[in-house]
């Protein structure tokens, strides 16, 4: 069998576990990024490997969405290569075992399935010296858990490989933004890491894509491609905040007490509306809350010396738009019809009346994230997911720039400065 040559990634990915790498004490590793990148062969014949040369007579676990898949994407590739080594490998289907003899060591593989919530289930009461999840992101949070649990003989060790699904995924946040803390390798795939693809191919792959779907299969982003809201916003419609001195100024305030408060400063320059800060607190994650009084005091240093025109509040908000009145803000309930106010906002970001500046990460994380709800075939609701700083800016977009406009819920002088 004739083998091409790897790149570093995937040798890294290959034989991160040999004593004496600088990755061998990592407890797990994760191999994710664009399609056709040469990731799941390498981690694939790295596991075997890695099995065959640390254990004697024990269990691993292999993972796919479906054990068909699994059989057709990673057994039917791997498992020749490991004869081609020398490897002797014998299958029994009816149990979805493989055994493979491998320089004079014995191991057992039995496949698995993660297709819903159910497939927990399966792999419970066995125990593991090691586990392979081929296209993790596809599989329940419940299943992936279980699997790893079944790792408890010394040295196993954890190897996941996936496509990008959403920002919001429970993988993205759970294994890859917490990779260091969990002793996980993270090696982050391209196509320039699969030297089988030619120049021509690569260009053909990337022709396919545009937007959003090409920041995910191409550049391997873990980007929202089904359902975004603004769909059409791209990173490079971010811009650093303008020097100078600004026109006018507003707040915009979506309050939540369990849900997270979000809260984005808004200055005029020549025409545009600018989100140059922000303030985003989520009680969940920090597990504490926020009185209306800290909100207030927040706000102020959201604020500084600037002359505020006045605060938009979300207009069920009562409690904080009382606090807010007797500081002395003048406050201004917003319009809260949801799709006049996204069909608003859209337009004003195509448009260039409004742009999100640098430095507003809660925004635009959730610009990726804030998806329609698909689940009845209508789009003409959103998750309440993900969905507090859009709220601020749609109730900026809709009271400000939209065409109804209310009467102000308090009227008093501001005592705020404008800064330069």
């Amino acid at each position: 069998m004739k083998y091409a040559v790897f790149s570093q990634k995937q040798r890294t990915a290959m034989t991160w576990w040999i004593p004496g790498n600088p990755y061998a004490s990592m407890e797990a590793i994760v191999c994710d990024g664009a399609v056709r990148s040469g990731k799941t062969m390498s981690m694939g014949l790295g596991f075997f490997l890695w099995a065959m040369a640390s254990f004697h007579g024990q269990r691993f676990g292999v993972c796919g969405k479906t054990i068909a898949s699994l059989r057709r994407n990673v057994l039917s590739e791997i498992l020749p290569r490991l004869q081609g080594l020398g490897a002797k490998f014998r299958e029994k289907r009816t149990e979805n075992l493989v055994i493979v003899e491998f320089g004079g060591r014995r191991n057992s593989f039995y496949i698995f399935g993660g297709r819903d919530e159910s497939s927990a289930s399966l792999i419970q009461g066995i125990t593991f010296a090691g586990i392979l999840l081929d296209e993790v992101a596809l599989m329940p949070q419940s299943f992936v858990e279980q699997a790893c649990a079944r790792c408890s003989v010394a040295g196993s060790r954890l190897w996941f490989n996936c496509n990008p699904a959403g920002p919001s995924h429970w993988f993205y946040k759970s294994w890859i933004l917490e990779a260091a803390s969990r002793n996980c390798l993270r090696l982050h795939f391209t196509m320039e890491d699969n030297p089988s693809l030619t120049p021509e191919i690569r260009a053909r792959y990337q022709r396919l894509y545009t937007g959003v779907f090409y920041r995910r299969f191409i550049l391997g982003e873990w980007a929202q491609a089904e359902g975004r809201v603004y769909d059409f916003f791209e990173p490079d419609m971010v811009q650093p905040v303008p020097q100078g001195p600004f026109e006018k100024w507003y707040v915009s305030c979506d309050y939540g007490t369990v849900n997270p408060t979000s809260m984005g400063l808004w200055g005029l320059k020549t025409g545009v509306w600018y989100r140059v800060k922000e303030f985003y607190f989520d009680s969940r994650a920090k597990m504490r809350q926020m009185t209306d009084e800290e909100y207030a005091a927040a706000l102020a240093r959201l604020v500084g010396q600037r002359e505020i025109a006045a605060v938009i509040v979300d207009p069920s908000a009562a409690s904080f738009i009382e606090t807010l009145r007797r500081k002395g803000w003048r406050v201004k309930k917003a319009d809260n019809d949801v799709l006049s106010g996204i069909r608003q906002t859209s337009d004003c970001l195509k448009s260039g009346k409004i742009v999100i500046c640098q430095g507003c990460a809660d925004c635009l994380r959730e610009m990726d994230e804030y998806v329609w709800d698909l689940s009845d075939g209508k789009k003409d609701r959103v998750k309440k997911e993900h969905d507090h700083a859009m709220d601020d800016m749609r109730y900026f977009v809709a009271t400000v720039l939209g065409k109804r406009s209310g009467g102000f819920s308090a009227c008093t002088v501001s005592r705020r400065k404008q800064s330069e």
